[in-house]
């Protein structure tokens, strides 16, 4: 009985410790804090899945319905050890997509489809984490609010995940695998469209710091750290200090940071390699002209307690919204590596996803540079070819095949049987194949193509897209579009201020040097002098001058300006549920919800999207064209007066006698119905500005519920009624 005793006493020791701890029996170790979990995961290959850009929508029931159709068994045959969902859960949009705010009926459709592919997946449901994206934060004045409805139907708010900044830790015997997930977004979130933005806050930055470092000092293993979240690079802001997630990132030499936001529009899979630069004047502040700058000619340091590059890579993923897209992202032996994979049409029976060697286009290469570099740290690795093969048939046979482009053609070198790895017990096959990897070194980055082939048992062949890799660890060259640059290149949040005050002073300068110069020289340009130079520089001077002839026009542009600079644009609502706020080219003002009190700016530099566009493409052309057609009316009135004077001179000689008469009525004959070719292109051109202001303002009333008249008289009528005057100025010749 004393036994019987005692081993219950120690059972019930050990129950109250597995609850306490809260590891549960099924050997996926998990510490209690639900912001810094570890997964014990077997095998020496991790993988996760990722979605984005969901965009479930109450006007598009179809994207709901896919998701839970197709999202569910994927998830079944890849069984990941993590999904991960960043951001834009839901659409928040009208149908005309012009007012922007919360609807509880989307995320009520959120959080059943979530259920359903969870159950459907026979996933464990606390391997799911989804983030917040601007959508989901459209017009929610606070978090924790009752119109946060991220807080209530998220997974990782019914999980009780309410930090902005939660890891995943996936741990196998050789290596440790963080998973960072960062919520940047608005923590008062306005209505779109001026919610565009990332805003890491300092604290925000201070805690993923923290995060991103817990096993720096606690783990004799190596750590492979990758993050994740909504927003890319190129669309966070800098904190109140100044500093960015860029900075946090290159400190911790991650692998990648994956996102979404982008959607497909701009390309289906935007990149951005990041590096830390020693420049004091970098332009990267900026922009980035290269996928991936040039590294500089630094000497390999090879010792073993040797710092890692600071640097990353930036994968943004196609959205879920019309791209229907899944990614599946590796990590092998320190390489990380992944695929997206397009389910438009369905699911395919078969996915294979090469882990080793890598991409050499675009994956993250400098760990095998390094190895390289370091010939005595060659890992065994290195001595195989290693590819995770998912089906829904028993795989017969995967085969590898390399190809030699030298020369410019496809030649094959190499063509082997691989081998499952049995060691991989969770989910999809690794599959392996021994190869001598020095025979493959090479100077050129993509002189050597790798294709994995499954045969499945009914004789089906899945290719994989040829890919060029490195032994060398050296990385191909591949240049942006020009869509993919203006996305991923440009850090729109340090451009904006430039951008803004530079379109400022081109406004000003157009309106202020002509005046000035003509009240200092005391001298007007003419038409004919302009001509007589036949200069550019001399030409555009008359029109600009020209302008100052029509004072309502000229004081009135310069009038506008000092309005947009010193003034409120419009007042609108910018909460779901009402709340007025004022915009100005700073941002947002509306009543603070802290406990400080007081008034605060908010969608900085978010408010770019309107003010930038009303600048370059409202104001700047109607200054142009006001000035254009002063100056058209100029030139037509000196070329009718010059051809008046000459049928004055050629009615005198011819008839000797009075033609007043004649004349006067020729004049106003060739005034009222002469060809002014330029007068008509520029009054269409005005007809096209407009347009383009209108339907602005359409879209501002739509999403701020305001009334034109009330709310932003001076934004909706100034520029027309300027344009107007000088096109009634323009008919007043003669």
């Amino acid at each position: 009985m004393g036994t019987v005793r005692r081993m219950t006493l120690i059972g019930l020791f050990l129950l109250v410790a597995v609850v306490g701890l809260g590891i549960p029996t099924s050997g996926a170790a998990r510490t209690g804090d639900e912001s810094k979990r570890v997964i014990e995961v077997e095998g020496p290959v991790v993988w996760a899945v990722q979605l984005s850009d969901l965009h479930f929508s109450v006007h598009h029931p179809d994207r709901a319905l896919d998701f839970r159709r197709l999202v569910g068994p994927a998830l079944s045959l890849i069984r990941p050890s993590l999904v991960l969902l960043t951001g834009d859960l839901t659409d928040g949009k009208s149908r005309d997509l012009l007012t922007m705010k919360q609807n509880e009926e989307e995320w009520v459709e959120y959080q059943s489809v979530m259920d359903d592919v969870i159950q459907r997946s026979g996933l464990d449901r606390t391997i799911f984490y989804d983030v917040r994206g601007n959508h989901d934060n459209f017009g929610v004045p606070a978090v924790g609010g009752a119109l946060d409805f991220f807080s209530k139907y998220s997974i990782n708010g019914r999980l009780g995940r309410r930090s902005n900044v939660n890891s995943v830790t996936l741990q196998t015997p050789e290596r440790k695998h963080l998973f960072v997930g960062l919520d940047s977004s608005m923590r008062v979130g306005i209505r779109g469209p001026t919610n565009l933005f990332g805003h890491p806050t300092d604290e925000m930055l201070a805690e993923t710091d923290a995060q991103l470092s817990q096993w720096d000092s606690l783990s004799g293993k190596p750590v492979t750290k990758i993050s994740f979240g909504h927003f890319p690079l190129s669309f966070s802001a800098a904190s109140d200090s100044g500093k960015t997630l860029k900075e946090i990132f290159l400190k911790h030499s991650i692998s990648a940071y994956i996102c979404g936001h982008l959607h497909s529009r701009f390309g289906k899979n935007l990149k951005r390699h990041h590096r830390s630069s020693d420049r004091v004047l970098s332009s990267e502040r900026f922009f980035q002209l290269n996928m991936k700058p040039q590294a500089s000619a630094t000497t390999q340091n090879c010792s073993l307690g040797a710092p890692p590059a600071e640097e990353f890579w930036e994968w943004e993923m196609g959205d879920w919204r019309k791209s229907r897209m899944m990614r599946i992202l590796a990590i092998d032996g320190g390489h990380v590596s992944y695929m997206d994979i397009d389910l438009k049409s369905g699911l395919k029976e078969t996915i294979i996803l090469p882990t080793f060697p890598l991409d050499s286009r675009f994956m993250s290469t400098s760990l095998s540079h390094r190895t390289y570099e370091c010939e005595f740290m060659v890992p065994s690795s290195h001595e195989t070819i290693r590819a995770l093969v998912f089906s829904n048939s028993p795989i017969a046979s995967v085969i590898v095949r390399i190809f030699d482009l030298r020369g410019g053609d496809f030649s094959m070198v190499m063509d082997s049987q691989m081998t499952k790895r049995e060691d991989i017990t969770s989910g999809g096959a690794l599959y392996s194949a021994p190869w001598n990897y020095r025979a493959f070194e090479d100077p050129s980055p993509d002189r050597y193509w790798l294709q994995i082939i499954a045969n499945d048992a009914m004789g089906r062949p899945t290719f994989t897209d040829l890919r060029p890799f490195s032994i060398n660890g050296l990385s191909a060259h591949r240049s942006w579009t020009w869509k993919e640059f203006f996305v991923m290149g440009c850090q729109w949040a340090a451009l904006y201020g430039p951008i803004l005050w530079s379109v400022f002073c081109f406004l000003f300068s157009l309106l202020l040097i002509p005046k000035v110069l003509w009240l200092c020289t005391n001298k007007q340009l003419t038409y004919a002098s302009s001509l007589a130079n036949k200069s550019i520089f001399s030409g555009v001077a008359w029109i600009l001058q020209e302008l100052c002839n029509i004072p309502v026009v000229w004081f009135g542009f310069l009038g506008y300006l000092f309005f947009l600079l010193l003034f409120p644009w419009f007042i609108g609502q910018v909460f779901t549920n009402g709340g007025k706020g004022y915009m100005t080219y700073k941002g947002w003002v509306v009543k603070s919800i802290s406990q400080r009190g007081g008034n605060f700016f908010l969608g900085h530099p978010d408010i770019m999207v309107i003010v930038i566009p009303h600048l370059v493409f409202v104001v700047l052309p109607a200054v142009l064209v006001a000035a254009a057609l002063a100056a058209e009316r100029t030139r037509y009135q000196e070329k009718f007066r010059t051809t008046m004077e000459k049928k004055e001179d050629d009615y005198s000689l011819l008839h000797k006698g009075s033609v007043k008469h004649d004349i006067q009525g020729s004049r106003t004959s060739k005034f009222r119905f002469g060809n002014r070719w330029t007068q008509k292109f520029l009054l269409v051109v005005c007809l096209g500005i407009f347009w383009k202001h209108f339907s602005n303002c359409r879209a501002l009333i739509k999403a701020y519920e305001m009334n034109p008249f009330f709310h932003f008289p001076l934004y909706s009528f100034s520029v027309p009624l300027l344009l107007a005057y000088s096109m009634y100025d323009t008919g007043r010749v003669g």
